[in-house]
C-alpha cells in the first residue's frame, strides 16, 4: 500500500475520532436544551447500516441515547397503523434516537412484495412527509441517511458472509430477494427519497467505504447539531390544508331539550346493546379497529355515556383510556405521541375519555403551549385522524353538550352527595369561569377538524338517557356502514 493511502486512511481515522469525541461533548448541551434528536438510517442490506451506527455511537454516553430496529415488526405490533412502532419509538427531550431501518424500508419492501396497492403506498408516502413535518414543527432534529453500495459490492458481500458459519444468519432470505431484485428496489428507494425528500432531505453515503461513510454521517450529524443548538429548537408555522369538511352547528344553537322517558329508554337500551354486542364479534372477526372519542363539559356525562356503550362489548376486546393532564414523560415528547402509544390493535375498540383535542382547548386556554402550536394542531391532527382511517380505523368523535344551568346544578348534587364529590374539583369550578372562552375554543374546534373520515357528533346531554341512545346509534350504525364495506 502506498504511503499516501495509508496517510489518507489515518487522516480520516483521526477525523473521525475528533468528530466523535465532539459529539460526545455536545451530548450535556443536547440535554440541557431539550433538543430531541432522530437519526434514521437506511439503506440496502449488507451495507453496513449497523457499523455505521456503531461508528456514531461508540463514545457516546449511552444513558442519553437509545437503537431501535422497529421495521423488524413483532406479529402483535403488525396488528397497529405502519407508523406505530415509528411514532412509539421517538425520543424524549434531550436524547438520542438512532433508527437502524425505519419507515423506507417498511414501505418499500412491503410494495415490492405486492403486500400494498399502489394506492395504499400513495398513502404512506403523504403519512410519512406528514410524520417528519410534525416531527420537525415539534421541534425534533431528523437526520435521514441512506447507505448506499452497488450490486456487485452487494453480492460479494452477502457472499462473504454466507461462506463464514459464524456471519451466514446475518443473510435473510429477504436479503438474498432483495439481492436478485437490485433494480427494481434501487428504483423504488430513489422514488421514496424523491416523494419524502423536499421537506427534509435524503443524505446518501458511499456504503463501500466505511470509513469515508462514518466520516461523512458524522460531518452531517454535528453539523446539524450545532446549527440546531444555535438557533433553537424549530417551531413550525401554523398552515391549513383543504381537508373534506363538515358543516356543524354552533354550541350556542344546539336544541338542548331532547329527552327520553324511562320506559322507552329501558327498551332501546336492551336492544341495541345487544346489537352492539353482536357487530364486536364482527369487527373482532374482520380486524377493524374502533376508536371512540368523548369530549364535553364537565358533568355532561361522558363516564355514565362510556359505560353504556361499553357494557355488551367484550372485555378482551376494547380499552377505556381516562387521558389526564401528561406525565413528565409524555410532555418531554411530541404530543401524540402518547395517543400513538394507546391505539388499539386491529379488531379491538379504544375509548378515549379526553383525547388530543385538549391541545386545542385545555392546552390552548391556559397558556400549556403557544398560539403556534394549538393553531397547527387543526391540521396535526386532521393528519393524525386520516392515517387511523387510512389504516381501516372507524373513528368517531362526541361532544357531550349541556347548557350551563344543567352544569351548576350537577356539579352542587357532586358537591351535595358524599359519594360523588370525588368528582368535583376546584379545577371544575374554574373552567366554568371560562365557559365563554371555552365555547368559542370548541366551535372552532369542531368546525375545523370534523372531516368526512372523522365526524364529530354533538350528543345532547341534558338528558342523559336522550345522549346515551343517541350515542349508540351512532356507533352502531358507523359499525354496520364499515363491515358493509368489506364484503
Amino acid at each position: 500500500m502506498s504511503k499516501e493511502k495509508k496517510d489518507g486512511s489515518a487522516g480520516i481515522k483521526a477525523e473521525i475520532k475528533e468528530m466523535r469525541e465532539h459529539l460526545m461533548s455536545q451530548q450535556q448541551t443536547i440535554r440541557a436544551k431539550n433538543l430531541p434528536i432522530i437519526v434514521l438510517v437506511e439503506g440496502w442490506a449488507a451495507a453496513g447500516k449497523g457499523s455505521l451506527i456503531n461508528e456514531l455511537i461508540s463514545e457516546l454516553d449511552p444513558r442519553f441515547y437509545n437503537v431501535t430496529s422497529p421495521v423488524i415488526t413483532p406479529e402483535a405490533e403488525a396488528r397497529y397503523p405502519f407508523l406505530y412502532p415509528y411514532a412509539k419509538a421517538i425520543p424524549e427531550n434531550g436524547k438520542i434516537m438512532f433508527y437502524d431501518s425505519g419507515w423506507m424500508e417498511d414501505c418499500v419492501r412491503k410494495y415490492l412484495h405486492r403486500e400494498i396497492t399502489r394506492e395504499e403506498y400513495k398513502k404512506r408516502i403523504r403519512a410519512v412527509n406528514e410524520f417528519e413535518r410534525q416531527l420537525r414543527d415539534g421541534g425534533y432534529l431528523l437526520l435521514k441517511l441512506f447507505v448506499d453500495i452497488d450490486e456487485d459490492e452487494q453480492r460479494r458481500r452477502m457472499s462473504a458472509l454466507r461462506e463464514n458459519y459464524e456471519t451466514e444468519w446475518r443473510v435473510t432470505a429477504e436479503d438474498l430477494w432483495q439481492q436478485r431484485e437490485y433494480k427494481e428496489f434501487k428504483d423504488c428507494y430513489e422514488s421514496f427519497m424523491e416523494k419524502t425528500g423536499k421537506l427534509l432531505p435524503w443524505h446518501v453515503l458511499d456504503g463501500s467505504k466505511k470509513n469515508l461513510a462514518a466520516r461523512d454521517a458524522l460531518r452531517l450529524l454535528n453539523g446539524q447539531v450545532e446549527k440546531a443548538l444555535e438557533k433553537g429548537r424549530y417551531c413550525g408555522k401554523p398552515f391549513e390544508e383543504d381537508f373534506p369538511l363538515l358543516k356543524m352547528p354552533k354550541l350556542a344553537s344546539v336544541d338542548l331539550s331532547p329527552a327520553l322517558e324511562d320506559e322507552e329508554y329501558k327498551k332501546e337500551l336492551k336492544k341495541l346493546q345487544k346489537r352492539l354486542g353482536e357487530l364486536h364479534n364482527v369487527v373482532y372477526r374482520k380486524k377493524i379497529p374502533v376508536i371512540l372519542c368523548y369530549e364535553g363539559w364537565d358533568a355532561a356525562g361522558k363516564g355514565g355515556n362510556i359505560r353504556r356503550v361499553a357494557r355488551p362489548l367484550d372485555p378482551r376486546g376494547f380499552d377505556v383510556m381516562p387521558i389526564a393532564s401528561p406525565e413528565p414523560h409524555e410532555l418531554a415528547r411530541q404530543y401524540l405521541w402518547r395517543f400513538w402509544t394507546r391505539l388499539p390493535r386491529s379488531g379491538h375498540f379504544c375509548i378515549f375519555d379526553r383525547t388530543w383535542y385538549g391541545r386545542v382547548m385545555v392546552e390552548r386556554l391556559e397558556g400549556y403551549c403557544s398560539e403556534d402550536d394549538w393553531k397547527r394542531a387543526y391540521n396535526e391532527i386532521n393528519e393524525f385522524e386520516r392515517q387511523l382511517t387510512d389504516w381501516g380505523a372507524v373513528v368517531l368523535k362526541f361532544w357531550i353538550h349541556i347548557d350551563q344551568d344543567t352544569q351548576l346544578a350537577r356539579f352542587n348534587d357532586r358537591q351535595n352527595t358524599p359519594e360523588k364529590q370525588w368528582k368535583l374539583t376546584d379545577e371544575d369550578w374554574r373552567n366554568r369561569e371560562k365557559w365563554p372562552q371555552y365555547e368559542e375554543a370548541i366551535d372552532e374546534m369542531l368546525k375545523k377538524t370534523s372531516t368526512e373520515n372523522a365526524p364529530w357528533f354533538i350528543i345532547e346531554s341534558n338528558d342523559k338517557k336522550y345522549a346515551r341512545i343517541k350515542t349508540l346509534r351512532i356507533v352502531i350504525q358507523a359499525l354496520e356502514k364499515a363491515i358493509e364495506a368489506q364484503l
